[in-house]
């Protein structure tokens, strides 16, 4: 099988070019064969030179009628080939005498390369060149050329021959046929090994615009194997999860209530519907997994609370986890806020927390007197146990790892998991959550509290910044809050801190008698917790930031949002950080200044931004423009990184992978592993595979 041939065991693969292909993740002979070409060239026919157009690329004979070396700003060999259909000229910007011989006048060449528009007519700059005897037979290549993705020291034509060598090796059997029959007959799929062979060396009638778009059906067939791959590990991991049993928890309602009744609001209909979902999950005997997406400002964090309270009212212990301190510090007052009357001991675990204080948190876990502990990643550490840990609370999802999320169900009481409940306010397309998160069960709080008015978006270029600076001032002067966040390209956090610190001085000159706050990553937590109760009790009119505050912040009378360099920003953080406002019932406004010139990517950033409030249509428009990997979080941990699929391009296959994987679980479990194993090799420990 090739799949447990070492890709050494080809000719031409010495030392240096096996480390070269183990950079790219390719060990075995299979690796070498799921390696597809990024594009391809046609040089199958030999195209005559009056058809040709700018773009095109082409294999061209003809005769040389002129050859000629210019001077101009660069020497060059200047070259005109014809073949009585028209003619061309070929510069070259580099070549030796020998180069320059072999194309006197009267000799006849064969050259590929791209059509370029050049000063008196159509170029090919350094093409290929080969020098053929007149009228000698068009002796062309069999197939389109593949084009590799590569690495520095591998050429192309180094790629063609290993996997001309790999090809030879496939023969019957050499990749195992892992799907059913009468699956590849259901989904009119060709069989892999056709399509792998297909793949490298296309037959000249393969359409290549299908094939540059990824929608050729052999290149389908290996994006709906992978994904399905995928699929399975993750419900794998889910069945494993189920075996080891969770305590049900099946509270009084007496807590619950309590919160309910003290709150001033009712829920809307979407978090009563979601917190049944929870109750329902957690009073069952095995871990409940459930992502519970809201889009900004609809009201998860108090669904959370209440899943919570059913878990202390049954006698467990509960652990919310949030990425950053100033979120993890925000959830802890909502927690102390609504538990704190109700006599729930709450405990706060960070990184900072040294000595006496985390020995004193350590103890209360332990010993079950904490009811609810709210940290950071500080909750993985191996020292901290708890006595009857029953539910896992995980804010914003996409900045953990799967494997982070995981580590906290080995915490669970008498080798019990605990239940797990993961929230996230950055919306994910449902197709995407589907796939990514197919190990959870999915809510969606699709409804806002009433009185929420959306935010109006303006777009403004940085030169207007006076116009922008009176415009707070004028909201403030009404009894108004406002937020003006300095965003830096440098990732250099004392960068950031310092251009905070600048514009609020600025900003202090320039706003006499306004009361302005100043909110950053290297301020004391203390110096932090100061200056947002200030803000949020009205004793700050302007809060100026760093985008620390994305997440977690709520003040109801802050209604106008100004971030400067906004082309800076991802679409999610951008929406996020409008999101701190339009919290109360007044109008509220978000400026999103720019510095030009604007790049296409940011243009289209703003323009969404200033058409919508919708999270969910942002999170759309932001997986068209970023990619699921940036959306998902997952590009830098190498986690749902997939080596043919696409999320975005092939989402249209996940229905039918997600119903095969139900099928080869149910009737063909065999073929379970091995799929996985072939797909997500040495990734299979984070699938729990």
């Amino acid at each position: 099988m090739l799949a447990d041939t070492p890709v050494t065991a080809l000719k031409g693969v010495g030392p240096k070019n096996a480390e070269r292909l183990h950079k790219l993740g390719i060990h075995s002979v299979q690796d070498l064969l799921f390696h597809l070409p990024i594009r391809y060239q046609d040089r199958t026919r030999i195209v005559p030179i009056g058809s040709l157009r700018p773009g095109d690329q082409a294999v061209i004979q003809g005769e040389v009628e002129l050859a000629d070396v210019r001077f101009g700003r660069r020497r060059s060999l200047l070259v005109r080939l014809a073949d009585g259909t028209g003619s061309i000229t070929l510069r070259f910007f580099h070549f030796s005498t020998a180069q320059k011989a072999n194309m006197l006048r009267g000799s006849w060449l064969r050259c590929f390369g791209e059509v370029r528009n050049g000063p008196q007519s159509y170029e090919l700059v350094h093409p290929e060149v080969q020098r053929v005897a007149e009228g000698q037979a068009a002796e062309v290549e069999q197939a389109l050329t593949p084009i590799y993705p590569t690495t520095e020291g591998m050429h192309q034509l180094s790629w063609r021959e290993l996997t001309g060598r790999a090809l030879d090796l496939l023969g019957a059997g050499g990749l195992q046929e892992l799907l059913p029959d009468q699956v590849l007959r259901e989904q009119a799929m060709p069989p892999l090994a056709e399509a792998v062979r297909l793949l490298h060396r296309p037959p000249p009638d393969q359409s290549q615009r299908l094939l540059s778009e990824n929608g050729h059906p052999a290149q389908r067939r290996l994006a709906f194997e992978e994904l399905l791959a995928h699929q399975l590990s993750l419900r794998v991991l889910r069945q494993r999860q189920r075996r080891r049993g969770a305590p049900p928890l099946r509270g009084d309602g007496r807590l619950q209530q309590a919160l309910l009744d003290a709150l001033p609001f009712r829920l809307t209909g979407a978090q009563q519907r979601v917190l049944q979902q929870l109750r329902d999950d957690l009073a069952r005997p095995h871990p409940a997994l459930r992502l519970v997406q809201g889009d900004v400002g609809s009201g998860k964090t108090v669904v959370a609370a209440l899943a919570a309270l059913c878990c202390v009212e049954a006698g467990y212990q509960v652990a919310l986890m949030a990425p950053t301190e100033l979120l993890a510090e925000q959830h802890l007052r909502n927690f102390a806020n609504w538990m704190g009357p109700l006599g729930v001991e709450l405990g706060w675990l960070s990184g900072r927390h040294k000595g006496k204080r985390r020995e004193a948190t350590l103890a209360g876990l332990g010993s079950g007197a904490l009811q609810v502990v709210v940290g950071t990643h500080a909750l993985f550490q191996h020292d901290v146990l708890f006595d009857r840990l029953g539910l896992v609370i995980v804010d914003e999802q996409h900045r953990f790892g799967v494997h982070q999320r995981l580590a906290l169900r080995e915490k669970g009481a008498a080798g019990q998991a605990p239940h797990q409940l993961v929230m996230t306010a950055t919306p994910i397309p449902r197709t995407l959550a589907m796939t990514a998160y197919a190990d959870l069960d999915l809510s969606v709080i699709d409804e806002l509290p009433p009185g929420r008015t959306p935010v109006s978006t303006v777009v403004v270029n940085d030169k207007r910044r006076d116009e922008v600076v009176e415009r707070v001032a004028g909201a403030c002067r009404e009894g108004r809050q406002a937020y003006w966040v300095c965003t830096l390209i440098e990732e250099s956090e004392v960068l950031q801190c310092q251009a905070a610190e600048d514009t609020a001085a600025a900003l202090a000159e320039a706003l006499e008698g306004l009361r302005i706050g100043l909110v950053h990553g290297r301020l004391k937590a203390s110096e932090k917790e100061a200056a947002m109760t200030a803000f949020k009790a009205g004793g700050i009119d302007l809060l100026v930031a760093t985008t620390v505050i994305e997440v977690g912040v709520d003040v109801p009378n802050a209604s106008l949002m100004v971030i400067e360099n906004a082309e800076r920003l991802g679409l999610s953080q951008l929406h996020q950080l409008r999101g701190r406002v339009g919290r109360g019932a007044q109008q509220s406004h978000c400026v999103l200044m720019y510095h030009p010139p604007l790049g296409g990517v940011a243009q289209e950033r703003l323009a969404v931004m200033r058409e919508t409030t919708d999270g969910f249509e942002i999170a759309r428009r932001d997986l068209e423009i970023r990619g699921p990997g940036e959306v998902l979080g997952t590009r830098q941990t190498g986690e749902m990184q997939f080596r043919i699929a696409d999320l975005l391009r092939d989402q249209d296959l996940v229905p039918g992978v997600q119903a095969l994987a139900d099928r080869l679980l149910a009737s063909h479990p065999e073929s379970v592993a091995p799929l996985i194993h072939r797909w997500i090799g040495s990734k299979v420990q984070y699938a729990g595979v």
